[in-house]
């Protein structure tokens, strides 16, 4: 018989706003900003760690992030 022992997710995220909302590019990278903090904020109700956030280029932001699966082990977060 075979079981998962331990299992996580491994998301890469990307906040960006459309191009064609008008707004200028330092607006458009505070909202990008803001909505990953809000993000963040809502990822505290889980297990969870980011591994890389970065800014790009064009204002929009890459977060990386693993999630625990399940709740029997600390395998990926220790």
């Amino acid at each position: 018989m075979k079981r998962v022992k331990a299992a996580c997710i491994l998301q890469t995220q990307v906040f960006q706003q459309k191009e064609d909302s008008g707004l200028s590019r330092d607006a458009i990278a505070a909202m990008n900003r803001e909505e990953v903090q809000r993000y963040k904020h809502n990822l505290e109700r889980t297990r969870y760690q980011i591994t890389g956030e970065e800014e790009q280029e064009d204002g929009s932001i890459l977060v990386r992030v693993r999630k625990q699966y399940n709740d029997r082990t600390d395998v990926y977060f220790s």
